[in-house]
């Protein structure tokens, strides 16, 4: 090894009878993003995703939107995770851990990450209404569950503040960035180093 680390980018398609999804990431982008999921909110929240967590990011999405949203939102979620998971690789080289807290005027969320290979998410986010615009506030967990699972992240979204929906969801996916960017960044003192005593971040 010369302790230089390779590109980090990579392509996933997901297709079943429910929708079909694809979506490019490079890890260590500048923050661009091209979203269409056919879902407005859920547009705005990658793009917040990208552009905070510094991800390169493309996400074309085709659903049954006729029934409701639940599909393409958890898919979306499936696809993204599968792609950090790709792009990492063997996760060498990574500070793996990461933790940010969001405001957003009077909501504020915390996120803290564990590239531990082993998956799970602690949620701990309440939301005063059943929707914002037209996407049902509950597709947020959904969201985030498929998210860390396919990525094979430990994650904790808790939210300290808020009563705006609109804000506390934003601040989540905010966090969530943030956290996401400090646990991939590359660590210099570790070199092509695997962040683990085992050798291996895996299950």
């Amino acid at each position: 090894m010369d302790g230089t680390l390779t590109p980090r980018r990579a392509e996933i398609a997901r297709a079943t009878s429910e929708t079909r999804i694809r979506a490019t990431l490079d890890l260590d982008g500048s923050g661009a993003s091209e979203i269409a999921t056919g879902i407005g909110f859920l547009d705005h929240m990658l793009t917040a995703l990208a552009r905070h967590g510094m991800l390169d990011l493309t996400v074309e999405a085709q659903g049954d939107l006729h029934i409701d949203f639940h599909h393409t939102t958890e898919d979306v979620g499936i696809v993204l995770g599968q792609a950090v998971r790709k792009a990492l690789g063997e996760k060498r080289g990574i500070r793996r851990y990461g933790h940010a807290v969001v405001p957003m005027d009077e909501a504020l969320v915390e996120a803290a990450i564990d590239i531990s290979g082993r998956p799970f998410l602690a949620w701990n986010v309440t939301f005063a209404r059943d929707k914002i615009g037209e996407m049902d506030t509950e597709l947020f967990e959904e969201f985030f569950r498929a998210f860390a699972t396919n990525a094979g992240i430990t994650l904790h979204v808790i939210q300290k503040a808020g009563s705006n929906a609109h804000h506390i969801a934003e601040a989540a996916f905010k966090a969530l960035a943030r956290a996401l960017r400090a646990a991939v960044e590359p660590d210099p003192r570790a070199g092509v180093a695997i962040p683990s005593t085992k050798g291996v971040l895996e299950a």
